[in-house]
């Protein structure tokens, strides 16, 4: 059966979560975005490979990082780019999603940047739109965030530079966390040599083991020797019922500190999606320290962004 994210040439013409995504196709996006990088240094910070298309960014939930970088990355593309004030938009009024898309695509949108809080609704976008037009999933419920995954992989790859021999680290509140699920996707197509999640049992779901991942509950077993920690934050809004005694406590046990840092490689970079809960999942000395990349992991989510956008785009229907 055929990957709905792939047309009939194998080519990616939506984004919707790394999950059975050939290596191929990652790889093409990560080198992709490596031409991409060195446009942040010249004064004309612009290509002309999306000129005359027009991008709607329709987020849903909340966002700074994702909705800002694919913003910058679209107009770097030169694209129009259109934000949908979802508070004052037809949908605050009781328009369904698939009829908001309907009269947006009668505007000509050709790709829609999509971060929903119900799990699937970029796929379900993405099934009812024209061919030509392009989805591109910013984050949906607990499902998948993949160009999240895909900005992680780049800086991994960027300071590591080979992922066969790598251990990294997956902390905190797995359970309920779409960047988890995506990156854990890429690592393991990418062919990570180990990927661990490390949680308290009420933060960890099941199957992992399926999926080839060693699980911790001891953080400081978790973390020894490892090449790289990918931090996650507590996702208060998705949870139900008390799965934490307290943020102290969970900061006591999970909380990335110093010392519990000096475990793992000397050379191990700890990286951390945001927003960043400082004192409950990470300690301001090691996020502002030397062997922290978060804020590379932002920069370089623009040029994977732009890498995305250029390729669907650039797919035949």
């Amino acid at each position: 059966m055929r990957n709905p994210q792939l047309n009939r040439h194998g080519e990616l013409t939506h984004l919707i979560t790394t999950e059975g995504l050939p290596r191929a196709i990652l790889t093409q996006i990560l080198d992709t975005a490596q031409t991409f990088v060195p446009l942040a240094d010249r004064d004309v910070k612009k290509v002309p490979l999306l000129r005359g298309k027009s991008v709607f960014n329709l987020f849903f939930e909340n966002s700074t990082r994702t909705r800002t970088t694919f913003e910058i990355a679209a107009k770097r593309l030169s694209a129009d780019v259109f934000n949908l004030n979802i508070n004052v938009s037809s949908a605050a009024k009781g328009e369904t999603l698939l009829d908001t898309i309907a009269n947006l695509s009668a505007m000509q949108a050709d790709l829609f940047v999509v971060r929903h809080e119900a799990s699937g609704a970029p796929y379900l976008i993405a099934q009812h739109v024209a061919p030509h037009v392009h989805v591109v999933n910013a984050g949906d419920g607990r499902h998948a965030h993949p160009t999240q995954a895909l900005l992680d992989m780049y800086t991994i790859r960027h300071f590591k530079k080979d992922f066969s021999n790598l251990t990294v680290a997956v902390v905190g509140d797995v359970l309920h966390s779409r960047v988890a699920r995506s990156n854990i996707h890429a690592l393991t197509t990418l062919g990570v040599a180990e990927v661990r999640a490390i949680a308290p049992l009420t933060l960890l779901p099941s199957g992992l083991d399926q999926m080839g991942v060693r699980v911790f509950t001891d953080m400081r077993e978790g973390l020894k020797d490892v090449d790289v920690i990918i931090m996650l934050r507590l996702q208060n809004e998705r949870m139900r019922g008390a799965l934490l005694p307290s943020s102290h406590e969970y900061f006591k046990h999970y909380g990335l500190t110093e010392e519990k840092l000096a475990l793992a490689k000397p050379d191990c970079i700890v990286m951390h999606p945001g927003p960043m809960n400082r004192g409950v999942e990470i300690d301001s000395a090691v996020a502002d320290g030397k062997q922290s990349v978060i804020l590379n992991q932002v920069t370089f989510g623009i040029a994977v962004r732009m890498a995305v956008m250029s390729i669907v785009a650039g797919a035949s229907a």
